[in-house]
C-alpha cells in the first residue's frame, strides 16, 4: 500500500500540495493537542503552519483506511482551488502514517446548522441557507465542468459541506471521488458508494440507469430538500405515515397547490424555501436522465422571477436486485467531513 502511494506521488507532477514529514505534523498540532472530531478512519486535529495559518489535519488511523482513499483525495482535491471547494494544503506519507492538511473551517459542517434548534445557537435563516445552497451548487458544478477531468464526488451530504468564518460553503471529503474524462459521462463501479439517504438509486439498483455525474445531482437534491425544510428527509418516528419520506409529502403538498409553512419563516423566506424544494424535486428524479445538470440547477436556483415548473413525482424503484456491496460513508461529528469513514454494508429491501 505504501509503495503504491509513493508510486502515485512520484508519477503525478500535477499534484500541488506540499509534502510534510510526520515530525512536522506533530509540531503543527502541538503533539495533537486539540482534537476537532472523529471519523471512522481517523481523527481531525487543529494545527498551525509556521506562517501562522490555522489548518485542520486529518490523521488516518493505521490499518483502517486504505491507500486508494488517500490517493483519491490527493488526486482530486490536490489539483484544484475553487472558492467553494475545501483547499488541500499538504499531506504526509511515512510508512503507515498518513495525514492530510486542509484549510481550517471555523464554523464546522453544515449539518449542525440544518438540524439544530434555535435555542442551541446554530440556527441560520432561510436566506442564509439559500445563499449557502447556491455556493454548494457552484462547487459541484466546478467539479463536474471546471476541470480538465470530471470529478464525481459520490458523497454530497450536510456533513461534507464545511463553512468558513463568513459561512461560505466548501465541498469537502473526496475519499470516494472518481475522476473521469470530460467526454465520458458514464462510470463503472464495482460497489455502490456514498451515504444511505443521499445515494442515487442507480448506485444500488441496476435497472434505474447508468452511473454518472447525475448521482451527485441526486445527492445535492436530497441535501437541498433538508436545507429548505430544516429537517431530515427520512423520519421513521413521524406519526403520519405519509410524512415518513418527506420529499414525497412535499411533492404532494406543492402539486396540490398547498403552501408548505415553516415555523418562524417570513413570507419571503417561504418563497425561497419553496423554490429550493422544487429544485430539489427536480434533482431527485428517480431516473438519471430526468435530472438536470448542475448548470441547470444553478440557473433554477438563481431564477428571480416566475414560478418554476413542477417535475414528475419521484418514485421508489424496488423491481431489481440491489448491488450487494455498498460503501456506506456515515459520520456524525460536525468536523468529520475532514475524516474519511468508509465501510461495507448491505442494502436491505
Amino acid at each position: 500500500m505504501y509503495d503504491g502511494i509513493e508510486d502515485f506521488l512520484r508519477g503525478d507532477n500535477s499534484i500541488i500540495p506540499i509534502r510534510y514529514s510526520y515530525k512536522d505534523i506533530k509540531k503543527m498540532t502541538e503533539q495533537f493537542k486539540t482534537k476537532l472530531g472523529n471519523g471512522g478512519y481517523g481523527s481531525v486535529f487543529k494545527g498551525q503552519l509556521r506562517s501562522g495559518r490555522l489548518v485542520a489535519i486529518k490523521l488516518l488511523d493505521k490499518g483502517k483506511s486504505n491507500g486508494q482513499d488517500f490517493i483519491n483525495e490527493v488526486a482530486t482535491i490536490g489539483r484544484i482551488h475553487h472558492v467553494n471547494v475545501v483547499h488541500l494544503i499538504g499531506f504526509c506519507v511515512e510508512g503507515s502514517k498518513r495525514a492530510l492538511i486542509y484549510e481550517f473551517m471555523p464554523k464546522g459542517s453544515l449539518e449542525k446548522y440544518i438540524f439544530s434548534h434555535i435555542e442551541e445557537g446554530y440556527s441560520l435563516s432561510c436566506e442564509k441557507l439559500y445563499v449557502i445552497s447556491v455556493g454548494v451548487a457552484r462547487g459541484i458544478q466546478y467539479l463536474h465542468n471546471g476541470c480538465n477531468m470530471k470529478i464525481l464526488h459520490f458523497d454530497i451530504k450536510p456533513h461534507n459541506i464545511l463553512l468558513d468564518e463568513d459561512f461560505n460553503p466548501k465541498v469537502s471529503d473526496f475519499g470516494l471521488a472518481r475522476l473521469c474524462p470530460t467526454d465520458k459521462s458514464i462510470v463503472s463501479l464495482t460497489a455502490a458508494r456514498g451515504t444511505i439517504g443521499y445515494m442515487a438509486p442507480e448506485l444500488f439498483y441496476r435497472n434505474v440507469g447508468t452511473i454518472s455525474y447525475k448521482a451527485d445531482v441526486y445527492s445535492f437534491g436530497m441535501l437541498l430538500m433538508e436545507m429548505a425544510s430544516r429537517r431530515k428527509n427520512l423520519n421513521a418516528l413521524t406519526q403520519q405515515s405519509s410524512q415518513i419520506y418527506f420529499p414525497f409529502w412535499i411533492y404532494d403538498q406543492l402539486h396540490d397547490g398547498r403552501e408548505v409553512t415553516i415555523e418562524n419563516d417570513t413570507e419571503q423566506e417561504m418563497k425561497l424555501a419553496k423554490k429550493m424544494m422544487i429544485v430539489a424535486l427536480w434533482c431527485i428524479q428517480t431516473k438519471p436522465e430526468d435530472r438536470p445538470s448542475m448548470d441547470k440547477v444553478l440557473e433554477m436556483l438563481e431564477e428571480e422571477d416566475g414560478e418554476l415548473p413542477m417535475p414528475n413525482k419521484p418514485y421508489f424503484c424496488l423491481q431489481d436486485e440491489p448491488v450487494a456491496d455498498v460503501r456506506d460513508h456515515n459520520i456524525d461529528s460536525s468536523w468529520t467531513s475532514y475524516s474519511t469513514s468508509v465501510g461495507d454494508s448491505k442494502i436491505l429491501t
